[in-house]
């Protein structure tokens, strides 16, 4: 028998699965079961749409509530002072593009929901309709199965009755052929006779149909066999070939459907990109300054007020007192511009490089991470804006000082003053009154040795001897006085250039002040290591040493400072406040010129350490240059080689430090 035309003519179910119906029927259970598996995926997936639809609508309708509120403060601000309706905002490119974000993900969830409709009336409902359908068709053919078994069981069963038939007349035959004997001079003799004959007759028509039967049975057999089997299990075939196409068919219009999906989807993204893309920041700007423009003019110069109690007028004072004043005052501002100026050109030069990063950043984001440039930039540029103050107000004293003097400058030959504690009485050069005491600290001349408070360093002249034996007393009389327009005391080099104890240069240090800087106190020696237990509190460790700022006042805590350029509190009873001797015999070891071979400098910059081979530098802190050919100053142009005070080795910058002398 031919099978259905379009079905493939490979290996067939009739010809090599013989007489395995039942077999071939549990696959169609399977198949069948595989749709259903899948159906009912599709029908969670249709659930899981609708939910997440639902989900994203609630989403867009909250954010949607709180654009409404939000937007107006992001568009025009807070509080405008222009008139403005729902059409200014609109004017907005920023709040057209996040309308379109919302709108994008309210049309998305729509086509969620019309997802899950199509799996339902295009996915689900064609399943279960093939599923029934091929249900029926397999019941159909398993009932021709059974009425063929019927068939053939029928003509098997003809078969046994004939034989057993065959065999009855067999019997009946020799019974009546005994019984013919036994009559032969009987006068029924005759009568067995045609009995007999009659037999005979009847068992060869029961051995013909035996025949016969055997015949038709050996023919249905063979038929059942190889037509009728073969035949129904090729209509299997073709039926779960039918099946698998059409589920395969349905599965491709799942693909479709959904791909169709991701086109619609993809539209909405597309519209917000081209939202995006005309967000223009520099319209926006402008809105926002059209509708916030208020009137303003800067606040006005301030000028000199008097003194209720004390009648004045507003010119600099240059009486020969406070002309020394002003002249060490414009020495002090010049020393300090002096120093500005190099290191305003090199963090302008830095704030430009960055500059130019920045833009390159921006244009290939393959360089690098944008964002961490930009931030780079902005502290550079503010750093840089704090410098140019301190220039500007560097110069405005020197330009207001040098007007009041009128290039009466004085002598400039300046006292090498360096803050010093005093633990024998001394005599200031300047008011005659004594410098006593471990926290009452002056200043002492390196060059000519004599001594003056802080408050009254700018007030001496510049009339450094240069040595020790030939420094004058200075008096505090008129007759001084009238020899102070001519001279000038400058400040000393400890304090108009960048100490051994400073900081990488901060734009507030060079920002002239009226007030004496914040003097190291007496030395101290650290007793027993102490951790800080607040951001109040200083970290010291036994044996090192420190300077008292502030001393107990009662409470059992001291202010110290390390050679870190750390400050803060311990405990009175951990430190041990040295005299002059102690500290010196504490200090100089390490710096002792017995050892003519070991050299040191001394870190005026911090930096740290960009590579293993590399050591961090220290504010303050020694470094040991290491020796050799290739050690110390000659391991590389710009680069030192050198041991820190844990004893670690590497190189650091040369230009961070400075010679110990």
């Amino acid at each position: 028998m031919e099978r259905m035309a379009g079905v493939s003519k490979g290996q067939t179910y009739g010809q090599h699965l013989p007489d395995q119906v039942e077999r071939i029927s549990t696959l169609t259970d399977s198949q069948l079961e595989l749709l259903e598996d899948v159906r009912d995926l599709h029908a969670q997936r249709a659930a899981l749409e609708r939910e997440y639809a639902t989900k994203l609508q609630l989403l867009v309708r909250k954010a949607s509530d709180r654009k409404a509120k939000k937007m107006p403060a992001l568009v025009v601000g807070s509080e405008p002072t222009k008139a403005w309706d729902e059409n200014s905002i609109q004017q907005s490119t920023l709040e057209r593009a996040y309308t379109q974000l919302l709108t994008a993900i309210s049309d998305t969830a729509q086509d969620h929901i019309n997802l899950a409709d199509s799996f339902n009336s295009q996915i689900i409902e064609p399943l279960k309709a093939t599923e029934r359908k091929h249900e029926d068709a397999k019941k159909k053919q398993m009932l021709f199965y059974q009425k063929l078994l019927q068939d053939r069981d029928r003509a098997y069963a003809d078969r046994i009755k004939s034989k057993q038939k065959y065999d009855l007349e067999c019997s009946e035959v020799d019974a009546y052929r005994q019984k013919q004997e036994r009559s032969a001079d009987d006068r029924h003799a005759e009568r067995a006779a045609r009995q007999y004959e009659q037999q005979q007759v009847d068992m060869l028509n029961s051995k013909n149909a035996y025949l016969i039967s055997i015949a038709v049975a050996n023919k249905v057999k063979s038929k059942f066999y190889n037509e009728d089997l073969p035949t129904l299990e090729d209509q299997f075939q073709d039926l779960h070939t039918r099946l698998v196409t059409g589920f395969i068919s349905i599965l491709k219009n799942a693909q479709a459907i959904q791909q169709k999906h991701l086109d619609v989807v993809r539209t909405h993204l597309t519209a917000f990109e081209t939202a995006l893309d005309a967000v223009n920041p520099a319209a926006d700007q402008d809105l926002f300054i059209d509708h916030n423009i208020v009137p303003f003019s800067p606040p006005s110069d301030w000028a000199f007020e008097p003194c209720t109690s004390h009648y004045d007028t507003g010119e600099m004072s240059v009486d020969p007192a406070p002309k020394v004043y002003l002249q060490n005052r414009l020495a002090r501002c010049r020393g300090k511009l002096q120093e500005l100026e190099p290191v305003l050109t090199s963090k302008r030069k830095d704030t430009e490089q960055l500059a130019k990063l920045v833009e390159a950043y921006t244009a290939d984001n393959g360089l690098g991470n944008v964002d961490e440039v930009l931030d780079n930039y902005l502290d550079a540029q503010h750093g840089l804006t704090f410098y140019y103050t301190s220039d500007a107000v560097l110069t405005t004293e020197i330009e207001t000082i040098s007007s009041a003097l009128g290039g009466d400058e004085g002598a400039q030959n300046p006292h090498s003053f360096k803050s010093t504690s005093f633990s024998i009485p001394a005599t200031c050069a300047y008011c005659k009154s004594s410098i006593w005491g471990l926290s009452k600290q002056g200043k002492t001349c390196k060059t000519c040795g004599i001594s003056v408070h802080s408050k009254c360093e700018l007030k001496l002249p510049a009339d450094c001897s240069g040595t020790r034996h030939g420094g004058r007393g200075h008096q505090h009389s008129d007759s001084l006085s009238a020899s102070l327009s001519r001279t000038a005391s400058v400040i000393s080099n400890s304090d108009s250039s960048i100490t051994s104890g400073q900081a990488t240069p901060t734009p507030s240090s060079f920002s002239p002040s009226t007030h004496s800087a914040e003097e190291s106190g007496p030395a101290a020696r650290v007793l027993f290591d102490y951790t800080p237990t607040s951001p109040f509190e200083l970290a010291v460790f036994a044996e090192s040493i420190v300077h008292v700022l502030e001393e107990d006042d009662g409470s059992g805590w001291v202010k110290v400072a390390d050679d870190s350029g750390g400050k803060g509190l311990v405990p009175a009873s951990y430190i041990e406040v040295l005299d002059g001797a102690q500290t010196a015999s504490r200090v100089t070891p390490f710096l002792s010129h017995s050892q003519p071979n070991v050299e040191y400098v001394r870190g005026i910059y911090p930096y740290k350490a960009q590579g293993p081979d590399e050591i961090d530098v220290e504010e303050g802190a020694l470094i040991y240059l290491t020796d050799g050919p290739n050690g110390g100053r000659n391991y590389a142009d710009g680069w030192w080689e050198g041991t820190d005070s844990s004893g670690k080795k590497g190189i650091f910058p040369s230009n961070y430090v400075e010679d110990v002398q």
